[in-house]
C-alpha cells in the first residue's frame, strides 16, 4: 500500500476531513507520507472508499495533476529547474552534476530507491538560479561542491530512517 498502512492512510484522510472537497490535499498528504512518494492502487481504492467517490473519479485527479504520481519514485525527488533564466544561470551545469553523481538519467530513480531526478518549470527563484527543488524545498546558487553536501546529507537522513 504505497508503503503505508492502512491505518496511516485513514489517519491522513480523518486528518484533513474525509470529504469529496478535501480529495487534492489528502492525495498529497498520503503521498508526501509515503516513503516512495506515490500513491499505489490499493491506496486510491482506500481513499476512494472513505470518500464514497468512484475509483475512475479519483484516477482522473490523480493523473491530471503534475506533482501526483501513480509510480514509485525515490524518497528525494529532485527537481532542476530548466526555464530560461536558470538555463543563463548554467542549469545544466547542474543537471549534468547531479546525473554524473546519482548515476541516472533524468526520469530515472537511483536503485536504492532514495533518489528520482527530474526537470520542473520555474521554480520562481530566479534570483538565487539555478536552483533545485528536493521534495518541498528549493536550493539555490548551486555549484558543484553545494550539491555534494547536500547529496551527503540526504544520503545520512535517508539512510537514518
Amino acid at each position: 500500500m504505497s508503503a503505508l498502512s492502512k491505518e496511516k492512510v485513514l489517519e491522513i484522510i480523518e486528518a484533513q476531513g474525509a470529504d469529496k472537497h478535501n480529495l487534492l490535499t489528502i492525495l498529497i498528504e498520503v503521498q508526501r507520507a509515503s516513503k516512495q512518494n506515490y500513491i499505489g492502487e490499493e491506496t486510491a481504492r482506500l481513499i476512494a472508499e472513505k470518500l464514497d467517490m468512484p475509483l475512475v473519479q479519483l484516477h482522473s485527479v490523480l493523473t491530471f495533476y503534475a506533482m501526483l504520481e501513480t509510480k514509485p519514485k525515490g524518497r528525494f525527488i529532485i527537481e532542476v529547474c530548466n526555464s530560461a533564466p536558470c538555463y543563463v544561470s548554467k542549469s545544466y551545469n547542474i543537471a549534468r552534476i547531479l546525473k554524473q553523481e546519482l548515476e541516472i538519467d533524468f526520469g530515472q530513480t537511483t536503485p536504492d530507491g532514495m533518489f528520482s531526478l527530474q526537470y520542473m518549470p520555474c521554480a520562481g527563484a530566479c534570483d538565487i538560479g539555478p536552483v533545485i527543488k528536493v521534495n518541498d524545498k528549493i536550493y539555490g546558487n548551486l555549484t558543484e561542491n553545494k550539491i555534494c553536501e547536500l547529496l551527503g546529507h540526504l544520503r545520512e537522513i535517508g539512510n537514518s530512517r
